[in-house]
Order: C-alpha cells, then structure tokens, then sequence
C-alpha cells in the first residue's frame, strides 16, 4: 500500500491479508517521500495497537537512490517486522541492508527484523541461491511475476495467463526458498477485475510448491486466502493418510493400500509435514 496513504493499509487489513506492506519506493511521488516517512511510522503505531498479530513491513526505497538509510531512520521502530528490500541483485546487496537495519534496530529500539527479498532484476534470478543463503534476516523470497513492472522490463517476457513464461523464473526461487528453509512467495496477478484468472494464477503457484502471493489490491486477498488456505477435506485426508501408515507400521508393514494408492513411510512423512503448515496456516497452532 502507498505510504502516503495510510486509508489504503486499513482497507487492506480489513481485507483479511496476513501481512501489509506500506511503500516508500514505486507508489510514492518523489515530492512525497520525505513526507511519507512520517505517515508510515504513524500507521506503523495505529495498525500494530489495533492488530497485533498482523504482519508489517515497509518497503523502503533502493540503496542506490541513497534514501534506504533516511527511510530506515523513520520506520524502523518495535512495531514492524521487517522489510520488503527492492532491487536486491546477489548476496553483497543482502549484507548491505542487512547492515543498516543491524544499525537502525539498534539504533531505534527493534529487533528480529526480517528481510522479505523481491526478485526484480535479472541478476537476482542468477544469484538467488547465494541470495537466500545470505544472512539470517532473509526469512521470505518471492517469485517474479509482472505484467509491466521490473521484471518484465528487465527479461523482456509477456505475460499469459497460465503465467508459463515465468516458470523457469519462479522454480529458481522457489526451490532456493526450499533449500535454505525460507517462506516461498509468488508474485502479482495485475488484472484487477479478473477474479478468476487470479484464482487459477493462484492455484497455479500453489501446484508449484509456494505458500502464499502478494496482491496488490484488497479484492485479491479473499481468493488468494481461499487458493492457499488447506481445506477441511483436505486435512481430512492427509490425517487419514498418517493414521493408516501408523497402523501399518504398528503390523509390521512399510507399504499400504489407500484410497486406491500405494503409499509408504515416505508419504506419510510428506502429511505430516503438510498438515504441519496446515495448523500455521489455519491458526490451529
């Protein structure tokens, strides 16, 4: 949400989304940054006395355009949780921002921050291993899907709606996310009005193996939650899964019939794991 626009955020938390991003970087005027940093550290403090569960962060604007630093001073504060950092190109970039916000939690009073990385530019594609492996404070990834944003600019692709043209792009990411133990995240569905081709865009990503997307807009965040949150039927079925193999292994057999198909412990592991992000998921942890 634009920073300067604090109204947006509370309709986005109204919407039901997990987490808020407020921008200092793409959505805001140049003649309102300095302006905006002060309205966001404002929402900052409204949204977490109203919510504190809900997650916050900020996306400052580039190191390159020299302002990260006067961002950071502003928003870092005990109510965020991290930091949406753009234009992150290989690990060098993460131990940049890494640095800073070791400074600013110091300096103002934070802690735990963590660093939710874009991958907006071509090198960051290339390097995304090194990336994610780069500092503890990378907790999530999220793989680059744009109609006209940097990305596209950037590999010079045209989006379909199968969204094909990216997966190449996205399996990168994504099993660097799974590598090194971070949150996989993919990305935007920029057709407003389009309800239902975000709705397969998302079941889409979930088929690959993420856990969750950014939206751009509220009337996004009800399909999205309903694509990536498990269903009854479907935690019905990987606890029945679970229970016949244990059953199994408690005869004295390593390999099972069920529901038509032949499982083993490896299945069974592969449910408890799922049904394990399953209770995350729908807060039955």
């Amino acid at each position: 949400m634009p920073g300067h626009k604090p109204d947006w955020a509370i309709k986005a938390v109204a919407s039901g989304a997990d987490c808020v991003v407020l921008d200092l970087e793409d959505s805001v005027p140049e003649d309102l940054k300095e302006t905006s940093r002060g309205v966001v550290r404002e929402t900052l403090a409204e949204l977490r006395a109203k919510h504190p569960k809900l997650g916050l962060f900020v996306r400052p604007n580039a190191i390159a355009t020299r302002q990260a630093g006067a961002d950071l001073e502003a928003v870092v504060c005990a109510d965020l949780n991290g930091l949406f950092t753009p234009k992150v190109k290989d690990a060098s970039d993460v131990l940049r921002w890494e640095t800073l916000i070791d400074w600013f939690e110091a300096r103002n009073g934070a802690r735990g921050l963590e660093m939710m990385v874009p991958v907006e530019m071509v090198d960051a594609i290339t390097n995304c291993f090194e990336i994610a492996a780069a500092s503890p404070r990378v907790g999530a990834m999220v793989g680059p899907t744009s109609e006209h944003a940097d990305i596209a600019r950037a590999v010079g692709f045209r989006q379909s709606a199968e969204g094909s043209e990216t997966l190449y792009l996205r399996s990168r990411i994504l099993l660097a996310c799974r590598q090194y133990g971070l949150h996989a995240l993919t990305a935007l569905w920029e057709d407003l009005n389009d309800l239902e081709g975000l709705r397969q865009f998302a079941d889409y990503g979930l088929q690959l193996g993420f856990r969750g997307q950014i939206v751009i807009h509220p009337s996004h965040v009800q399909v999205v939650n309903e694509v990536y949150t498990p269903s009854d039927a479907d935690v019905e079925y990987y606890q029945e899964l679970v229970a016949t193999v244990e059953q199994a292994v408690a005869q004295g057999h390593g390999a099972i019939r069920f529901r038509g198909q032949h499982i083993d412990l490896a299945h069974a592991d592969k449910a408890r794991d799922w049904l394990a992000h399953a209770r995350r998921v729908r807060g039955e942890d």
